[in-house]
Formats: C-alpha cells, structure tokens, sequence
C-alpha cells in the first residue's frame, strides 16, 4: 500500500480532494484504469484505488494509494443481496471509504447496479429525499451551456413527488457543479401541453408550475430535448436510459455512416479530408467518455457511476466528476435548496398537483 496522500504543491488542505476509486470491473483494463488515475492525480486529486496491489502497486505516489482489493461484484450478480453479503468487494469498500472520511468522492467504472447499491447503503439519502436519481450531461454539439438530464436509470418507475424532486436535484447539481446561473427544468413529455403526457407527468408539471426557487419552463418533446431552451430536463429512470442510449447509439450510427461516405470514392475521400478537423472535433463532443459518467443524485456524499467500457479518458473524466461535485459542496447545496424549497415534502407537492 502506498504512503497516505498528500497536498499537491502550493495547495492547502481544504482544496485537495481525494477521490475513492473502485479499479474493478472496468472493461478496457488495468492499462486504461492506470492511465486515466494518473492523468487525475496530475490534475492534483488524490485518489485512493481500490484493486490489486500486484496490478496497481506501481501507481502509488504522493497523490495515488492503493487500498488492496481483489474481490469483484460483476454485472450478473443481484446488487443488494452481492453487497450485503460481500464486505471485502472493491466497490464496497471503496464506498465504505467516503462513508467513513478518508475520502472526499466515489467514482467506479464497474457494476452500475452494485456501485449504486453500495453508494446507497453507505452514504445513505438527504433528509426527506424518497430516491436518489442518476444524472448525466448530455452530448449536445453546439449548445454554450451544459444540458443535465435524471433520471437515467436508478428509477425504472417514478412517483410524481420522485420527479419534482429530480427537477430540485438536477437545478442544485447544474448550478452548484455545471455553473449554470438559474438553470430552466423541463419534464420530457410527448407534448409541450400541461395536460400531455403520463399520469405522473401532468400531475408533476401542475406541482412545479409556480414551485418555489426553481425555474420550471415547462414540458420538452423528445425532438427538442438538445435545443437550447433547457438546462435539466426530468424523466423516469426507464424513460431517461433509452433516450441516452440512443443519443449514444445515434451519435456512433452517424459517425459511422459519415466515415463510410467519406471512402466512397475519390472525390469524397478529398472532401473528407478537408472536412476531417470539424468531424473529429464532432467526434470528441459526442463521445459518452467526456462527461464522466452519472452521478447519483440525492445521496448524502458523492457517487459517480462511469462508463464500463471507459478508456483513460473516461476513467480520468470520473474522478475529475467525483472531485468537482465534492469540492464545489454539490450535496450540501443540493440538501440547502430541497430543504428551503420544501421539494423533500412530496406529499404535500401530489396534492396540491391533485387539487
């Protein structure tokens, strides 16, 4: 095991972060896995990773300790019953890690399922929050500012108080960590009418309509969800995880497709050759591993759920996602404005929605 982090140079105390990283489960291999710590370690974050000492012992430094752990939950596996049962698995222990402050943030390319349980069971809720939500910025080339959308999969099923509570989680986490002054919250609906949508839709808009210390613009179609008039937009789990899966699905189809044209021939190759800075440049902006992961919404300390299939950059853009959430307070911010609002009392917001 290295030796305990330490403050980069010319760094006090209260800025360095240290970030518990679960190296187990990540599809790409130890080689990204590596990669992408140092690059955050040089970012000055202090990372504490959960893996094999034998794998991982050469990345200890003054920034990077490793925390031997061998054993891993894999995606096959029921979450709840594999992280009751399982203490000494890498993502447990790593969220044990925040639960227990000796570090700041979680972040893990493994299991969505067992980092999400395991967050939940260590970190517990915010006070009065009924479930936490995974949120995501969406890949959205040419918007000046960063587009937030939750649920995306910690909810197959919401509750309309569910939804207006993501609506005051996605507004606290697009401020406190995006910088986004007075975010515009938008309900994905089927129209932009107040009475379209399902049962839990229309009874969250009539709830939001007029809610205090939220800026609610109203229902967005899934046709505009990437126009520029929204700053969140709120979904069921189920709903949000098909639509940023086929945004990424999408995005590669079309890259692809763009890739193929332009070997169709010589003329195209030429076009495709002046045209190919922009593409990559598109390129870049549509790729899942510049966002970081998801991070799951509601809990008392931070949590970031990455992309299994992350390369280094993806692994680095988790950690610099769980130390910018922690070093920016997102969870306090987020449990100030929940609490002031009164979101966390859902009973009382499906009534007035009912009235």
């Amino acid at each position: 095991m290295g030796a305990p982090a330490a403050s980069p140079p010319g760094a006090t105390p209260k800025q360095r972060v240290t970030v518990a990283f679960d190296a187990l489960g990540a599809e790409a291999g130890s080689g990204a896995v590596a990669a992408g710590v140092r690059a955050a370690a040089a970012d000055g974050i202090a990372v504490r990773v959960h893996g094999p000492v034998a794998e991982y012992g050469g990345l200890a430094s003054d920034l990077i300790e490793i925390v031997d752990a061998t054993e891993v939950i894999g995606n096959d596996e029921e979450p709840v019953r594999a992280v009751r049962t399982r203490p000494d698995a890498s993502i447990v222990r790593a969220a044990a890690d925040v639960a227990a402050g000796r570090a700041d943030a979680l972040a893990s390319p493994g299991s969505t399922g067992a980092t999400m349980t395991a967050a939940l069971l260590a970190l517990k809720r915010i006070r009065s929050i009924q479930r936490p939500a995974l949120a995501v910025e969406l890949p959205a080339p040419g918007r000046e500012r960063p587009l937030l959308m939750l649920d995306v999969g910690a909810n197959a099923d919401a509750r309309p108080s569910h939804l207006v509570q993501f609506a005051y989680l996605g507004a606290a986490f697009a401020g406190a960590v995006l910088g986004v002054e007075a975010p515009r919250v938008r309900l994905l609906s089927v129209g932009a009418e107040a009475k379209k949508g399902s049962a839990a839709v229309v009874e969250a808009h009539a709830a939001l309509r007029g809610a205090d210390g939220i800026d609610f613009a109203g229902n967005v179609e899934g046709r505009e969800l990437l126009d520029p008039d929204a700053d969140v937009v709120v979904s069921d789990g189920f709903t949000g995880n098909v639509v940023l899966k086929t945004i990424e699905g999408t995005a590669r189809a079309v890259g692809d497709a763009v890739g193929q044209a332009a070997r169709s021939g010589p003329l195209a190759a030429a076009g495709g050759l002046l045209l190919r800075p922009a593409l990559g440049g598109l390129r870049a902006e549509l790729d899942p591993d510049r966002t970081g992961g998801a991070i799951l919404l509601g809990l008392r300390g931070v949590a970031v759920v990455g992309h299994g299939s992350a390369g280094s950059l993806g692994i680095a853009g988790q950690i610099r996602l769980a130390a910018r959430a922690a070093r920016e307070r997102a969870v306090d911010r987020t449990a100030a404005l929940v609490a002031e609002s009164g979101a966390g009392r859902g009973a009382i917001r499906e009534s007035r929605a009912r009235s």
